[in-house]
């Protein structure tokens, strides 16, 4: 399997899973023109993408889904929720309602012979989920924008070959930034996003010796930058409550406007 972020951060997010036999989008929150760009530099077009997983249907993961859909005619998949609230924001244009395709959480479906594992999180959208996917005995997954975890969400992460975990930002330079009241509690609450800390934290319940590679990705523009969220991830990692060190595993950043380097597993 192949697995790369196009793009993750607070200002958009994209990510591809190749199986051999399906090439698939996790959102589109870019441009669809960014997303062809990034395609093309990992050897594939946007005409040959089989499905795109919707996690939610915020700005930052819808952007670019009217325009490739409408060139391109690929599939959506996502919850009913979501379906229900990207019908309904005009900016992206008119989408083909005969390419919605619902899910739903914890009902397994199989795409191009790929089998999806959609998994609920707790975040501030009508119906988000996250997604694991496997194939021919490989799994990988993409988890962001989750307010906490939990032992379900554990569950879902548990013997993977890549993730890519959201360590969305630093809880001191939130805390202590321009944004408004209202948004910090947000972004700290249940429903928000996950810190560097608690993406450590998490990593350390999920890892493993088959574990070949770890993403940090959605990290915000304001309230975080890519030595820091590293720097506490290992740190949480190393002295956390697991028989691993940070160094045991290659951990990368995904970056916000750019290809990341891709994995194969």
């Amino acid at each position: 399997m192949d697995f790369c972020s196009i793009a993750s951060g607070s200002s958009g997010n994209c990510i591809f899973v190749g199986t051999g036999r399906a090439n698939i989008l996790i959102d589109a929150g870019i441009s669809g023109k960014k997303v062809a760009e990034g395609l093309r530099g990992l050897d594939r077009k946007p005409e040959e993408i089989d499905a795109i997983l919707v996690t939610h249907e915020h700005s930052d993961h819808i952007k670019g889904l009217g325009v490739l859909t409408r060139k391109y005619g690929i599939p959506i998949y996502s919850t009913p929720g979501t379906i229900q609230e990207i019908q309904r924001i005009a900016a992206l244009g008119e989408i083909d309602s005969s390419l919605f395709h619902t899910i739903h959480a914890d009902e397994p479906f199989e795409l191009c012979g790929a089998q999806i594992h959609p998994f609920s999180v707790s975040h501030d959208a009508a119906e988000p989920v996250a997604y694991r996917i496997c194939s021919e005995g490989r799994s990988v997954a993409v988890a962001t924008d989750l307010g906490y975890y939990d032992e379900y969400t554990v569950e879902h992460l548990t013997g993977l070959d890549a993730v890519l975990i959201e360590s969305n930002h630093d809880i001191n330079m939130l805390q202590v930034g321009t944004y408004p009241y209202y948004l910090k509690q947000r972004i700290l609450g249940s429903r928000g996003h996950l810190s560097n800390d608690n993406a450590g934290r998490l990593l350390g319940e999920i890892l493993h010796d088959k574990l070949k590679a770890v993403m940090l990705g959605h990290l915000s523009k304001e309230n975080n930058y890519e030595a820091l969220a590293f720097a506490t991830v290992c740190t949480e990692i190393t002295l956390g409550d697991n028989p691993y060190k940070a160094e045991d595993f290659p951990i990368q950043i995904a970056k916000r406007d750019m290809v990341s380097s891709p994995v194969t597993v």
